[in-house]
């Protein structure tokens, strides 16, 4: 399998999208059960029905352009292949010093977003990221080697990949989270995502509440084959600077408060482009009957 993932890592992107389109409707013609959750959760949100077949389309090409992005090389860098949005926001952030949580939900590439950073600012302030460790040997070994790079550090979900977010915000660093990702049992509470309670970790607010750093939103955008020939790139990174009532809710310390802003400014996030949105994800379902620990795997981002 790892060598079916590095050769599908030369392939072009234009071959690869097609490919996880059609992948992605043959799921969701197969699946009943997955089609029932995207159905609901597109409804849930006001989605139109061309939306959500859309949806269905990206979510393929999402799992598709993986080998590309965790496959290429250490030193090939993505270039003007990635374009910014107000990457003056990230700018002003940084230049505070007080260290940056960089919040993503799962939406387009969000896979872009980390290396992209690292690219343009890590030289100046790294940046580290938490994964939860894939079950199967081949595909965990590729994870580590994928996100692993320069200025980027991937650490897995346990207690010490915690404090190494905690180190990294106190050095003026930066940190990234994929705060819509259902966390474990204990470190989350039920907050309100498009209408509906949903488990939602604390770890994003109790870090910034903690160290007082600076948060900024990022969405990695998947450009389309004519977008793509426009523009001359294959994904843009927009960033917003951390909305008035996140920061206020935050500021609290109080974790049902802050959860539900964080719910809040990722529902904002996401209505930018909805038909990017992962809508196949259960993010409703309750936490998994674990903790935290020094050796095993958390659901962080």
């Amino acid at each position: 399998m790892s060598r079916l993932f590095f050769v599908l890592a030369n392939w072009p992107l234009g071959l690869l999208h097609p490919v996880g389109a059609l992948l992605g409707w043959l799921t969701y013609l197969a699946s009943p059960s997955y089609r029932r959750r995207i159905q609901a959760h597109t409804r849930q949100a006001g989605m139109s029905l061309r939306q959500r077949w859309s949806a269905v389309a990206h979510t393929g090409r999402m799992v598709a352009e993986m080998p590309r992005l965790w496959g290429r090389p250490a030193n090939q860098m993505l270039g003007d292949r990635v374009q910014w949005r107000h990457p003056e926001v990230v700018e002003a952030a940084l230049a505070q010093g007080k260290g940056l949580l960089l919040l993503t939900p799962h939406i387009g590439c969000f896979e872009i977003c980390a290396q992209a950073y690292a690219e343009r600012f890590g030289a100046d302030k790294p940046i580290t990221v938490l994964y939860r460790p894939a079950k199967q040997a081949w595909l965990a070994e590729v994870m580590v080697h994928a996100r692993n790079r320069p200025h980027l550090l991937a650490s897995p979900a346990t207690l010490s990949g915690v404090r190494q977010l905690m180190r990294a915000l106190k050095q003026g660093q930066t940190i990234g989270l994929l705060p819509d990702q259902v966390p474990p049992e204990g470190m989350g509470v039920w907050a309100p995502f498009f209408g509906r309670p949903a488990y939602t970790m604390t770890m994003a607010a109790k870090l910034a509440h903690q160290t007082g750093c600076q948060i900024v939103l990022l969405r990695g955008e998947r450009l389309g084959l004519l977008q793509r020939w426009r523009q001359g790139a294959d994904f843009v990174v927009h960033a917003e600077a951390g909305p008035a009532a996140l920061m206020a809710a935050i500021a609290t310390g109080d974790p049902a408060q802050s959860a539900t802003a964080v719910n809040r400014a990722m529902e904002d996030l996401i209505m930018q482009c909805p038909q990017q949105y992962l809508w196949g994800y259960n993010r409703y379902k309750g936490p998994r009957r674990e903790i935290l620990t020094r050796q095993d795997a958390g659901g962080a981002a």
